[in-house]
């Protein structure tokens, strides 16, 4: 088997399957397009999913990438020697092309031929069946002549093997897990992939869209089935290298040495000196892709701001554990950069912003500690006068929650003044606040991938006008920095130094009032970026040289690269209205607008 780094793994699964007819495409924004349900990009397939719902793809049927993803459901974890919070995602797709077998057979060849993988090393599972859709004996026979024995060929439910739909209703089916046999002995005797032992090491996923759940809860075979894959290269590359921890490999070292530098401790010596090096790793690598972005997000304290603003502030609370007491995160930052320039320009290209925002929220961080200390010195007298010399949970959260003091700081002041700290008191009022945190997202992310419905069609479309009506009114400095559209409104993000007038707000609706109710056509163009750009459609992303990218034309008064989907004509469209335009961020503004029948 081979030994190789992440910049070798990435380049030989592009070739790959460029071999076999796939089209390279450009990797998508963190912040995903128009999409309610999540705050970041969480696979490789988010960004297809217009495509896979049957639109056409401007570089065809076959597709392959590496996608930059963040999935934020367990920072909680992240400190342990497996769970990260940025990863990196390879994939091929096939939408309407070849199907289960042949995706198979391409997974195959690259593990054993490609990889060198011992066959004998390689287990697989496949969707077991149930009531509504049939166990997929197509795949375990496909692995089957391809000479992995019955006896590795494992049959599991809806929980292991089925994929979706994203949301409520929309595509999804059955997927084959591909394991990693590491050779440690089974911990038991229903030991098997899956298992959280250690013994299989998931690798590859390949999922078999070929059903659609309607909204009455039925499946339905689709006439246009596609294949999704996944693998992720910080965990391959930990197998194919043999080492029991992501941590262990070159994708970590450097950053892992620059800690050892500013902390003079060695990772390997001390459990919780270790753990706090991984965070420390693992959120600055994810702070830097954040805020490198495309559409660059600084922090704050909603959406995606206020993730990253926890990711650098648990950063820097485990470095002051470690007795790194000055700022160190630009220094750390510059690894990341360095390691990742080439695959990732976007970073090289917001070097500053990174630095200066890193910097800036250091120091926010550094008021908030001393903000912290100086209410819990108020707290401290009437603490004295009581019998009692704990402190209690509820007192311990609120300086989490109002000023944003880390427990492990308020235990640290308890101790220095005779007092222990309630912490199961603590977690009980954090459990309570993560899940009401919870309820909200919910709320707030309710809907799906799939709902492409009449209603998010022409608040999508909207979203093109108010990008070019804006423009008009206030330059040509306005550019999007996100959109989030449900089937009730739009939100769109937007460059611009200050607050919008009364006038310019009137002037922007009457403008996309009037180009609805001109009727225009919306047509679309498949065409290289160069080419959009030389007649003046609007892009703010970087692709492939010659990649060719959609272009959709909305008469005489939008042009913009997007990825759909759109109506075909604006006059049924309703009547604009803007809500409220108001801040979002450090020179970002944002729109939030319905559209009236």
């Amino acid at each position: 088997m081979k030994k190789i780094s992440a910049d070798d793994l990435r380049k030989m699964y592009i070739d790959f399957f460029v071999s076999k007819g796939h089209s390279q495409i450009s990797g998508a924004s963190l912040i995903p397009e128009n999409d309610p349900t999540v705050l970041f990009t969480t696979a490789g397939m988010h960004p297809l999913v217009p495509y896979i719902l049957g639109a056409e793809h401007p570089q065809g049927k076959r597709l392959t990438d590496y996608q930059k993803c963040i999935r934020t459901g367990d920072i909680d974890s992240v400190g342990d020697p497996h769970h990260l919070t940025f990863f990196e995602m390879l994939g091929n797709w096939s939408l309407g092309d070849y199907f289960k077998e042949e995706a198979i057979e391409f997974s195959y060849e690259f593990l054993t031929k490609v990889l060198e993988i011992d066959p004998e090393k390689i287990s697989v599972t496949v969707f077991k069946g149930d009531d509504e859709v049939p166990r997929d004996e197509i795949a375990a026979k496909k692995w089957e002549s391809l000479g992995i024995p019955k006896e590795r060929i494992y049959y599991k439910g809806r929980e292991d093997n089925w994929w979706g739909p994203a949301g409520e209703t929309g595509p999804c089916g059955p997927d084959s897990e591909m394991f990693y046999d590491t050779g440690r002995p089974k911990c038991g005797p229903d030991c098997q992939p899956g298992c959280s032992c250690g013994k299989y090491f998931e690798i590859w996923n390949d999922v078999f869209m070929g059903y659609r759940k309607e909204a009455d809860g039925t499946y339905h075979e689709m006439e246009r089935k596609c294949i999704d894959t996944g693998m992720g290269i910080e965990r391959t590359v930990a197998v194919l290298n043999g080492k029991k921890s992501v941590y262990e490999t070159e994708i970590f070292s450097g950053l892992l040495s620059g800690i050892e530098s500013l902390c003079g401790k060695k990772y390997g010596d001390d459990e919780e000196d270790d753990k706090s090096m991984r965070i420390i790793a693992d959120h600055t690598r994810t702070s830097v892709f954040i805020l490198g972005d495309q559409k660059g997000i600084a922090p704050s304290n909603v959406g995606q701001g206020y993730i990253l603003r926890r990711l650098i502030r648990r950063a820097v609370r485990h470095a002051k554990k470690l007795g790194i007491n000055k700022p160190f995160l630009s220094e750390l930052a510059k690894i990341v950069i360095d390691q990742y320039g080439k695959p990732y320009p976007e970073l090289i290209e917001h070097r500053d912003f990174i630095d200066n925002e890193l910097a800036k929220e250091e120091e926010k961080f550094s008021d908030t500690l001393v903000k912290g200390e100086r209410e819990f010195a108020k707290m401290l007298p009437n603490l004295m006068k009581g019998n009692s010399r704990v402190i209690s949970g509820r007192l311990a959260f609120k300086l989490y929650d109002t000023y944003g003091f880390p427990i492990e700081l308020t235990q640290e002041l308890a101790k220095e003044n005779g007092f222990t700290v309630d912490v199961a008191g603590f977690n009980e009022a954090f459990e309570k606040h993560q899940e009401l945190s919870r309820a909200g997202a919910e709320q707030q992310f309710k809907g799906g991938l799939a709902d492409h419905s009449e209603q998010t069609t022409a608040l999508h479309t909207a979203t093109h006008l108010l990008h070019a009506a804006l423009r008009k009114v206030l330059g040509t400095h306005v550019g999007q920095k996100g959109s989030n559209i449900t089937a009730e409104r739009l939100r769109f993000d937007f460059t611009h130094p200050e607050p919008m007038t009364k006038e310019q707000l009137k002037e922007v609706e009457d403008l996309v009032n009037d180009a609805i109710k001109r009727d225009l056509p919306v047509t679309v163009k498949t065409e290289t970026l160069d080419e959009a750009r030389s007649e003046g459609a609007i892009a703010f992303f970087d692709s492939k040289y010659g990649e060719k990218v959609t272009v959709y034309t909305i008469g005489d008064f939008s042009k913009e690269v997007c990825g759909g989907p759109h109506v075909t004509h604006t006059g049924d469209m309703g009547h604009f209205r803007i809500l409220k335009e108001q801040s979002s961020s450090a020179g970002v503004r944002r729109i939030k607008a319905v559209l009236e029948k």
